[in-house]
């Protein structure tokens, strides 16, 4: 999300309402994934499902299995950092993925047609919460995902690259 999505958009303002629904998380995580895989690598990073933000492919190591796992995921970048949000729709469980990178920090990120390798890390503090509150500026979706949460804090996971 290097450039400022326009939430003002009608567009865009249904997406987030549908997005921000049990249903809309459901489908972004169970299906969206499933095609942003295919579509993403196609089309060189240009498309994918979400059709206002953009997405990357994630692969980790499976935390417990070993094999490498592929998920597509809203991001951002701060400087030469990638910003992603373990949110997974407001569930009460952590995604997997995020699970795969706290066991296994190294991982590759397909954006813009180009695979590099990056760290992943999870900062604290005032930088957790000024990359928080970018992230729910660019997707405003993500306050409703903390209230749905309750208890669990949901993860800012910041990449770099090595």
């Amino acid at each position: 999300m290097s450039e400022k999505v326009n939430q003002d958009s009608l567009l865009v303002r249904s997406l987030t309402w549908f997005g921000s629904s049990r249903v809309g998380a459901w489908t972004i995580i169970n299906l969206g994934t499933r095609v942003d895989r295919w579509l993403i690598k196609a089309s060189g990073g240009k498309y994918n499902s979400t059709l206002a933000w953009p997405c990357l492919l994630l692969t980790t190591k499976g935390a417990k299995s070993g094999l490498p796992r592929t998920v597509s995921l809203v991001y951002y970048q701060d400087g030469d950092d990638i910003i992603l949000i373990a949110s997974k729709g407001g569930n009460a469980k952590h995604p997997s993925w995020y699970l795969n990178l706290v066991a296994n920090p190294k991982v590759e990120v397909l954006l813009n047609g180009e695979t590099l390798t990056y760290s992943a890390h999870e900062p604290s503090g005032e930088d957790r919460e000024r990359l928080w509150a970018k992230a729910v500026e660019l997707y405003n979706g993500y306050d409703t995902y903390k209230e749905r949460a309750g208890e669990r804090e949901i993860p800012v996971v910041v990449l770099n690259k090595i």
